[in-house]
């Protein structure tokens, strides 16, 4: 007779295959169970409730704990941004500027913010270091400077 084939590894595996389906059909008979008896829960152990944190738990708030809240002061949906009407002529120092490309940026002297300008926005020819005045559009990729003009 040869030797039995039955290895460590094989016996093991065939030991949790038969764990698995044993706890599977005690889950099965738990249900069935649970079913027969038309699912025992009152309505107050099936209700879930949320902490002031946002976790569900299944303890109720404590009362003493409650705050109220005005309902004036519930905001649907996103609230409404206050209008800033700024000036939208500004001016500002060219701080680069290609004249072969056609590109260029210049600083605003209110923000120190960097802003685009195209050649074809300009009234006259800039250079860097030129103080300008121009109007801030909003552009695809960001601020833009339109109809810009040296200061003299």
């Amino acid at each position: 007779m040869g030797k039995s084939q039955q290895t460590f590894n094989k016996k093991e595996r065939e030991k949790k295959r038969q764990k698995r389906k044993k706890e599977k059909a005690e889950r099965r008979e738990q249900r069935k169970l649970e079913k027969a008896e038309g699912g025992k829960k009152t309505f107050e152990e099936q209700l879930s409730y949320v902490d002031e944190f946002g976790n569900v738990t299944s303890t109720p708030p404590d009362p003493s704990k409650k705050k109220k809240v005005k309902a004036e002061d519930i905001v649907l949906g996103i609230p409404k941004k206050e209008k800033v009407y700024e000036d939208p002529n500004r001016t500002g120092k060219v701080k680069f500027f290609n004249g072969e490309k056609g590109y260029g940026f210049i600083v605003d002297s209110v923000s120190n913010e960097s802003v685009f300008v195209h050649i074809n926005n300009t009234l006259y020819p800039i250079q860097e270091n030129d103080k300008v005045t121009f109007i801030l559009e909003k552009g695809p990729k960001g601020p833009t400077a339109m109809q810009v003009n040296l200061v003299k």
